[in-house]
Order: C-alpha cells, then sequence, then structure tokens
C-alpha cells in the first residue's frame, strides 16, 4: 500500500507498506509484520520505465537507509529506480526492541520468533514487495555485507526473479557455520590490531592505562551500563571501516579528564557508549551467530569459544587486543538494551535444528549474472570462504581490492557501483 510520496533534493520519494507473515513456512494463522519500502527515483525521470534495483541493507538487524542527495544512491539513480527495505524487525518494519520482545512470552518463545528474521524470512519478505508492489517485474540486487547472505539465499530460492546481483564484501562460505567462520577472522582481526599499533604506537601506553583504570574500579557509562576492559576492547568492531583506525585513535587522544584523580572523560565515556552500544540495532548481536547456522549443530557461543582459546585476547594482556565483528554472551548482561534479550539468545546459541539457508546444487547452476567485490584487508568477511563461494556459484565473478575497507560502497559507490555492474555484463 502506499502511504506517502514527497520530493526531496534530487530524490523523488514514495514509501509503502506492505503485510507479511511472521513464520513463512506456516503463514495461515501466523501473526503478521508490516514491512515498509522506500522507493526513491530522479525526479526528472520518476515518471519512466526504469529498471528496478533492490538494496539488501547490511546488518543483520540494519534498516535501509535513508537518503540524502550524497551517497551511493546518486550514481543508481542515474540508471535505476532503487528499492529500500527496511529489514523485518528494522526501522519501520515492525521494528523489534527490549519492549517488543518483552510481549513474546517465554524465552523459548521468544527464541522462536527472532529465527524468523534470518535470511529466508527477509528473502521471503522481497519476493512478495516483488509481486504485491511492483507486479512481479525483475529487479537487480545490490547486497552490502549481510547483503550478500541474502543475496546467496535469494539466489537459492528464487532466482527468476533477479536480472543481476551485485555484492560488495559480502560472499560467505555457503556451508561455513558461525565457529568455522570466527577461526578465520579472528586471526585477521589480529593482523588488523598489529596495523593499528604500528600506525599508532602511542596508543599500546593509551589503551593499557586505561584498561587498567577499569579493572581497578567500578566505571560506569551514562546510561549506567558498566564499563569494563571488555567493552574497550569491543572498539574494534571500527577496524574493518575506512577511518576505523583514526575514530579510536582520536577517540583515545581525550580519553583522561583534567582532574587530580584519573578519571575518564564524559566525551570519552559517550563516545563509547555510543561506538560499542546496539540500541539502535539490538538485532545485530541477537542474530549475529544465528545467521550462520545451517542444519544440526548448535553455534554454542561460537565467537566466545574460539577466544577463550586465544591468550592474547585476555583483558589483561598486554599490548590489548581489540575485538571485531563477535558478539559474546557477556553483552547482554552488561548492555543495558541487550539485557532483554539474554535468556531468548542462551536458547538460540542452544538450538541446533536450524533451516538450510542456501541450496549449493541450484547455485553450482546458477545463470544470474553475479558481481562481487571483495576486499583484500577486510576482517570482518573472510576472503579464502569468499573465494571458494565464487568457485561454487556458477556466474559469478569477483573482484578483489585492497583500496578499500568494509564501507567501500559507502565511500566509493562511485567508483565501486559502475565497476560492478560492469563487471556482470561482461564489459570488464
Amino acid at each position: 500500500m502506499l502511504v506517502a510520496e514527497y520530493t526531496i533534493p534530487g530524490i523523488h520519494v514514495r514509501e509503502h507498506e506492505v503485510t507479511v507473515p511472521l513464520c513463512w513456512d506456516r503463514p495461515d494463522g501466523s501473526p503478521t509484520l508490516t514491512v515498509f519500502v522506500r522507493e526513491i527515483v530522479d525526479p526528472a525521470r520518476k515518471g519512466e520505465d526504469l529498471p528496478l534495483l533492490l538494496f539488501l541493507q547490511g546488518g543483520p538487524g540494519g534498516q535501509g537507509p535513508r537518503p540524502t542527495a550524497s551517497g551511493w544512491w546518486a550514481t543508481a539513480l542515474q540508471t535505476h529506480r532503487v528499492v529500500l527495505l527496511d529489514q523485518r524487525g528494522t526501522g519501520r518494519s515492525s521494528r523489534v526492541d527490549g519492549h517488543w520482545i518483552a510481549t513474546v512470552g517465554s524465552p523459548e518463545e521468544q527464541a522462536d520468533v527472532l529465527a524468523c528474521f534470518r535470511q529466508d524470512a527477509i528473502v521471503a519478505d522481497a519476493e512478495h514487495v516483488r509481486r504485491t508492489v511492483y507486479g512481479g517485474a525483475r529487479w537487480a540486487t545490490l547486497g552490502q555485507s549481510y547483503g550478500g547472505f541474502l543475496t546467496l539465499a535469494y539466489l537459492s530460492t528464487a532466482p527468476e526473479a533477479l536480472t543481476a546481483c551485485y555484492v560488495t564484501g559480502g560472499l560467505i562460505g555457503i556451508d561455513a557455520d558461525a565457529e568455522a567462520v570466527y577461526r578465520r577472522t579472528y586471526p585477521r582481526m589480529e593482523r588488523r590490531n598489529a596495523e593499528f599499533h604500528r600506525r599508532y604506537p602511542q596508543d599500546q601506553d593509551r589503551l593499557a592505562a586505561i584498561a587498567d583504570h577499569l579493572a581497578a574500579g567500578d566505571v560506569r557509562l551514562p546510561n549506567g551500563d558498566p564499563f569494563t576492559v571488555e567493552r574497550l576492547q569491543a572498539l574494534g568492531m571500527s577496524f574493518g571501516m575506512s577511518t576505523g583506525f583514526e575514530s579510536v585513535h582520536w577517540l583515545l587522544d581525550t580519553a583522561w579528564s583534567a582532574t587530580i584523580e584519573p578519571a575518564l572523560s564524559e566525551g570519552f565515556t559517550s563516545a563509547v557508549q555510543q561506538t560499542t552500544g546496539f540500541d539502535d540495532n539490538p538485532l545485530y548481536a541477537v542474530l549475529q551467530e544465528c545467521i550462520y547456522q545451517q542444519g544440526h549443530g548448535a553455534s554454542a557461543w561460537a565467537a566466545q569459544r574460539v577466544r577463550d582459546e586465544r591468550p592474547e585476547l585476555a583483558t589483561d594482556a598486554r599490548p590489548l587486543q581489540l575485538t571485531g565483528e563477535m558478539m559474546f554472551p557477556w553483552m547482554f548482561e552488561q548492555y543495558r538494551s541487550l539485557r532483554p534479550f539474554r535468556a531468548a539468545a542462551d536458547v538460540l546459541a542452544a538450538r541446533t535444528d536450524w533451516p538450510a539457508l542456501y541450496d549449493p546444487a541450484r547455485l553450482a547452476v546458477n545463470e544470474v549474472p553475479v558481481a562481487a567485490v571483495q576486499y583484500l584487508d577486510d576482517p570482518y568477511v573472510d576472503l579464502d570462504l569468499a573465494t571458494q563461494t565464487v568457485e561454487a556459484v556458477g556466474s559469478t565473478r569477483v573482484w578483489i581490492t585492497n583500496e578499500f575497507l568494509h564501507d567501500g560502497l559507502r565511500v566509493a559507490g562511485d567508483t565501486i557501483l559502475p565497476h560492478l555492474i560492469d563487471l556482470a555484463a561482461g564489459r570488464r
């Protein structure tokens, strides 16, 4: 249903809402969700029959972008009508947060509901939007990070809907579970830590002093969350981004307050709370390991288990190592926004029966052109797993580069998107 239409500088916007079942495998009698879709087009071309490009947002738990005059979409709008989907549970699509999950029921019931927010359900939502809003017209997809996972799920279930697929930093091993992924990405994060300390050797002592201060007393963030050494280490999440090293370095630069007794500055603690928190996207933490699980096998807090095998990641190790895109059980105790999900997260971590997300046989004979860029130094997505997927998925070509990091699409969309379009079309 069309709910709004308006124009902002350089972009004409149409907004839609559609109703979908919570559980696509049993739609009759299932509770329903609202999925929100924002369609954008060049105002000068809003009456033209342009090809559709569906953007598959990174995440999990990330809402679609809120466009301004600049961004990768400025390049896409030269040739396409762009569809921005708020994935279920995010943004304006029946957003999931602590207040909502508290209304669901027991931890087991909550886990059953949260399991309905993975790739397969998001693809089913997209297909419903394509049929109901766009009359079944085929479209291309652009998948950023987790959007690459969604792309593989889409190609596994409804390739007939797709004209081409573009993936930026999101080719995952189609058979790799959470533990297999973390066994590969921890060493990548270790290399990013080493590079950070080579660039900013003075920050070794800064991190050590802050960690010692946190370990010695009860330090709190502005919202009351405990500020622990583990949470300090979580600042490494940004190390996969183009300005990640600088953002951490300059944050440490003003960490201390000008007081006689050692105290962390309010600006520093506020920034740590914002940078490491999940107030806007709790599903990112809740589903982080679930999105890898298929078949019979529990994730069993894989990131924590693998971390425990690496003494260099201990809170008292020096130089202090920062962690990456990993979620740990202590987060669901220390983070206010995640505490309502703690019991359900434990149930999800113990779950052993997960439906398949990808169809290797169907992917092997895929005929939809797929063009992907993978970043050589990206600590979030293992390059070896990505190249294995390229070999396993038909009609797939990959561009491997060290020019960009995980946010390449955001910082250089005008370079990356045309390159991928040409790659898929065989012009490169």
